[in-house]
């Protein structure tokens, strides 16, 4: 009996004071000592147990340290604390499954334990597990609502579960708790981003930026600025980027692109090639050198920078620039491992067909067999429509909103917007989205009878990969070419020059199986075309050349061009 009290016998105030004197200094080896010659005199004192577990983990003996709790749990089998600080060690060993065990066991003893659910959720996630880490983070949450790191992982579990309004709310919930959390404010920009609310991104990056300034604040800017078509803006915050992290080679890539839209093509190279100096296997640095060949006609010279970043289209480009320069075996060669069961990439398509027209033999792609049958000729009445003040609205917008060209060598005497015009905040693009959207549903209701992988693929939700408008002057037209990344691709018609002749096709859009140069054995490849008048839609497999017929009228021609792809 006198043992059985002397074991519950607790340490005194004055006894506990060096020890914590000790660890709060971190004098790690010096508190683990005095806590071990205490636990000789007070064997079930938990509070001795946490330091000494607590004071060998921090040192970095992690063995040590889930031995020490191991010992203390086997002594307090009922101390759910001691059970939580366990499990944390085998957290931190590596051991996730052991660790969750444990937090069920201490869980079962302690319900109300916010701690322990927290630490249980990060577990969960790690697993793979995230329905669980969620619920194990609302639970701490309705016991603890100031925990601002367990809104922080609930908000970033619900972002990889595409849940975005909740991660928004959660990113949201940890700054309210924590207005200084630059992590969460720089979430909840690329959470807004992701939902295409890009000026709300900007501001939230711009609040992380001015608690701390980092380089991957100011690269997420720059690629918000980016799809806002503020290209000098993001090229300045890339290099405020690279100023912090020198070795940012994602920047260096990104800057890049953004130089290339703004026309510097020798800055353009200098940054993809300082993104490859620092990895010769950057797959964007890569590709975005490529293009930046291919779309300069330096085809030779674009291959093995495509072949060397693999991802994305790069074997539909490599199969372009051989078709292109007439290397023909080389291209069949290509081509054949291509021939899928689903035979569904655009570019693809365009040059298997056109090398069988061109050769006479059969085309065994099938992508989209007849595509001059599948372009939409529509109208939108808003557009026509007097009472309606969207025309206005939208050429209002056009001219007036803080959108830079981006320049393109397809387009003559006319200017082309960058970033995506469809993610801005504008109330008139909205509208028109929701326009173009009702017209889309009702064009895939009308290929419900069509065999094609053209028409069985066909995005089911219309998500808009990019849009943009086009201004033409005098003189203006854009040559034969296709949507490489597109699956549909659209033009919605604003101005249209209105003294032409009635019978003149200038300012029409031209479609065709042929064109953009490709090398042409004959001249029977089928055309149509279109002359569109204000309000009007055009829909297309982007799988098909097109071009604008140069126009003499002193009016200019508007419109806003869109793809859609599968996401």
């Amino acid at each position: 009996m006198k043992q059985a009290q002397a074991s519950a016998r607790q340490p005194g105030q004055g006894e506990l004071q060096p020890v914590f004197a000790l660890y709060n200094a971190g004098r790690l080896a010096e508190a683990a000592n005095a806590a071990r010659q205490l636990i000789r005199r007070y064997p079930s004192a938990i509070v001795l147990h946490s330091v000494l577990g607590s004071a060998l983990a921090g040192q970095g003996r992690l063995d040590e340290a889930e031995q020490a709790f191991r010992d203390a749990v086997a002594a307090n089998p009922g101390s759910a604390e001691l059970l939580s600080n366990l499990g944390l060690v085998q957290q931190q060993r590596g051991r996730p499954e052991q660790a969750l065990a444990t937090y069920r066991r201490a869980l079962a003893i302690r319900p109300a334990f916010p701690e322990l659910l927290y630490n249980m959720g990060v577990v969960q996630d790690a697993l793979g597990q995230p329905d669980d880490a969620v619920a194990s983070y609302r639970k701490a949450l309705a016991l603890q609502p100031g925990m601002a790191v367990a809104h922080f992982n609930l908000g970033s579990v619900l972002d990889r579960q595409h849940r975005m309004d909740e991660a928004i709310g959660a990113y949201r919930s940890a700054i309210d708790c924590e207005p200084g959390f630059v992590e969460a404010h720089a979430n909840l920009g690329a959470a807004l981003q992701k939902r295409g609310r890009h000026d709300e991104a900007v501001a939230s990056y711009r609040r992380a930026l001015a608690i701390q300034p980092n380089a991957t604040a100011w690269f997420s800017l720059g690629s918000a600025q980016r799809d806002l078509g503020l290209l000098n803006d993001a090229a300045t915050s890339y290099r405020q980027a690279l100023a912090l992290q020198p070795d940012h080679a994602d920047a260096y890539s990104n800057l890049g692109e953004v130089l290339r839209d703004l026309g510097d093509a020798d800055a353009t190279v200098a940054a993809f090639e300082a993104a490859l100096a620092l990895d010769p296997d950057h797959g964007e640095a890569n590709y975005n050198l490529g293009l930046f060949h291919y779309d300069m006609g330096q085809l030779d010279r674009a291959v093995p920078c495509f072949e060397r970043s693999r991802i994305r289209d790069w074997q539909e480009r490599v199969l372009y620039c051989l078709y292109k320069t007439e290397r023909y075996d080389a291209f069949r060669e290509r081509l054949a491992p291509l021939m899928a069961p689903r035979n569904n990439s655009p570019m693809v398509a365009t040059l298997s067909a056109h090398h069988a027209a061109n050769f006479g033999v059969a085309d065994g792609y099938g992508f989209c067999p007849d595509p001059l049958a599948f372009v939409h000729h529509g109208h939108l009445d808003a557009l026509s429509d007097a009472a309606d003040p969207l025309l206005q609205d939208l050429l209002r917008d056009i001219t007036h909103a803080e959108i830079e060209e981006r320049r393109q060598g397809r387009l003559h005497h006319g200017i082309q917007s960058s970033g995506n015009l469809f993610r801005r905040s504008e109330p008139s693009f909205a509208r028109l989205v929701a326009l173009i959207r009702a017209q889309i549903e009702r064009y895939r209701a009308g290929l419900a009878s069509a065999s094609c992988v053209f028409a069985q693929d066909f995005p089911q939700v219309s998500e808009f990969s990019s849009s943009w408008y086009v201004k033409m002057h005098q003189g203006g037209h854009l040559t034969s070419h296709i949507h490489e990344t597109g699956w549909l691709s659209g033009v919605v018609y604003l101005a249209v020059p209105r003294d032409r002749a009635a019978d003149s096709a200038a300012g029409g859009i031209e479609f065709s199986t042929d064109g953009d140069g490709y090398p042409r054995r004959h001249d029977g490849f089928p055309k149509k075309t279109l002359r569109p008048e204000v309000g009007d839609i055009v829909f297309f497999p982007s799988s098909l050349f097109h071009r604008t017929i140069p126009f003499e009228s002193d009016e200019q021609r508007i419109c806003v061009a869109f793809d859609v792809r599968p996401g």
